[in-house]
């Protein structure tokens, strides 16, 4: 009992601390797979590991018409080196783009949030009630 009273003593608080604040949320999925920047990254990724796979069929090729032994296993472990170097790189570049993409969100995110007054902003999927969709305002300005 003291328990359940103690839980909803700090529930009801939780609620009042908010009471005067401006809070919105938003949308983070939709602005991400609305991005034109995030589109053209996964459609240019896309391409490359198409490259990428190029490079197993060329190699397979290549493998399959060699008889010696020796240059067999010397092929092989040229492409498995050549192919792990790409993909690395590859992933790399994708993941740091990606992340600077993701800060120019959060960026015109806060930008919004200053401009309109907003004390806090959060992710739409971890609240349950309230708060102003700001998301359709910001996929007007976030490319």
């Amino acid at each position: 009992m003291k328990k359940s009273l103690l839980l909803i003593a700090l529930a009801f608080s939780t609620i009042t601390a908010f009471a005067d604040e401006k809070i919105a949320v938003v949308d983070l999925q939709q602005i991400v797979s609305n991005s034109s920047q995030v589109k053209a990254l996964k459609q240019e990724h896309n391409k490359k590991v198409s490259d990428l796979d190029k490079i197993l069929v060329n190699a397979r090729g290549e493998i399959a018409n060699e008889t010696d032994q020796a240059k067999i296993l010397m092929l092989e472990d040229k492409y498995m080196k050549e192919f792990a170097s790409k993909k690395e790189a590859l992933e790399r570049d994708y993941n740091t783009r990606l992340s600077s993409i993701e800060k120019n969100i959060k960026s015109e995110i806060t930008r919004k949030a200053q401009k309109d007054g907003y004390d806090y902003v959060f992710a739409k999927s971890v609240v349950l009630f309230g708060g102003k969709d700001i998301t359709g305002e910001l996929l007007n300005n976030i490319k």
